[in-house]
């Protein structure tokens, strides 16, 4: 592995895995500070993506301008839907699990769409990841059930539970929409680049600066989330200025949300896809246990067997063993063929 794949490998494993610390610290203070983060990294993203891509709006583009609105409108939604459905009692670690479930999503639409078949490992692998999530969903449902429970107002607790039952279930509604969404995002983005060819700078630009005008929907709650950030305890800075901190977590996950995207972005062009599944799962991996421990969110056993399903299908699906299997033949037949 080179030097700039190895750099990378690091990139994404930092940038990734600080960019979900920083979101959890905002959300901890304020749960509905979604639909900020998402406009602050589409803004930031596509202010990048005009100077060093379009080079100031000089470049044409390689796909016909249309062709990129379908795929703009998806990725808006599914943005949005990610970020906001923190707002509804969905705890982070969850939220973590349940979007690992992308290949179960990505491979019913591939068989509904484009009329795919697979093995049966793959299918294995799919109802693996479907069993953990499943398996995660009930245990949060259960641990805020006894969270409710510890009041001695039995109405209240009632109302209390039903409440966050309801909230719990908008928010799942919320992610399985975006998980679906992002894999009829896929499909189309693969018809995309069999007509026109690979582009993903281009792709990561437009489809970042074209929903920007789509926040103007969402902008009394923006406002309304900056305004509490801004307003959120100080941290000074060197002995010169006071800022607040929750500015600070979200410049935070602005600059490692660029990083990770950019990094991801290297990787998939310097790597094999084994390196690329590999670091991927363990990055997601490492957040999920980051997540747990230093914010002690609630994980109990039954929460660790969905992990386990999710993460073990998703190696299953990924054929992770044969990658690896077929990359140890290729290696012996180039040192036979070397020292012939």
């Amino acid at each position: 592995m080179n030097v700039k794949a190895q750099l990378a490998v690091l990139l994404v494993l930092v940038g990734c895995c600080a960019n979900v610390v920083f979101l959890e610290f905002l959300v901890k203070q304020d749960p509905g500070v979604g639909n900020l983060v998402t406009f602050s990294q589409f803004l930031v993203i596509a202010i990048e993506g005009f100077i060093f891509t379009t080079k100031l709006g000089t470049v044409t583009p390689k796909v016909p301008f249309s062709a990129w609105i379908i795929l703009v409108v998806m990725y808006f939604l599914v943005s949005v839907s990610n970020n906001y459905a923190l707002n509804f009692n969905i705890p982070m670690p969850l939220h973590m699990i349940f979007r690992a479930g992308s290949l179960m999503a990505n491979m019913l639409l591939g068989i509904l769409y484009l009329n795919k078949r697979y093995t049966i490992t793959k299918y294995m692998s799919v109802i693996m990841i479907s069993l953990g999530i499943v398996t995660c969903t009930y245990m949060s449902a259960v641990a805020k059930e006894v969270a409710s429970t510890t009041s001695d107002n039995t109405e209240e607790v009632n109302k209390q539970e039903e409440e966050d039952k309801f909230w719990l279930v908008v928010g799942i509604c919320l992610l399985t929409f975006a998980l679906f969404m992002s894999a009829r995002m896929g499909i189309y983005q693969e018809v995309i680049y069999t007509k026109h060819g690979k582009h993903p700078k281009e792709a990561l630009f437009y489809t970042h600066a074209l929903p920007l005008p789509g926040f103007l929907l969402l902008a009394p709650d923006i406002m309304n989330h900056f305004n509490i950030a801004m307003a959120s305890s100080t941290v000074n800075i060197l002995g010169l200025v006071d800022v607040p901190n929750m500015l600070l977590c979200l410049l935070g996950n602005v600059i490692t949300q660029f990083i990770c995207i950019s990094a991801v972005f290297v990787l998939t062009t310097e790597c094999a896809s084994l390196t690329v599944t590999l670091v991927v799962t363990l990055r997601k991996f490492l957040s999920l246990l980051f997540s747990i421990w230093y914010f002690q969110n609630p994980f109990t056993t039954g929460h660790w067997l969905g992990t386990a399903l999710v993460f073990g299908g998703t190696i299953l699906f990924s054929d992770i063993p044969g990658m690896i299997k077929s990359q140890k033949e290729a290696s012996i037949k180039s040192a036979e063929k070397k020292s012939s």
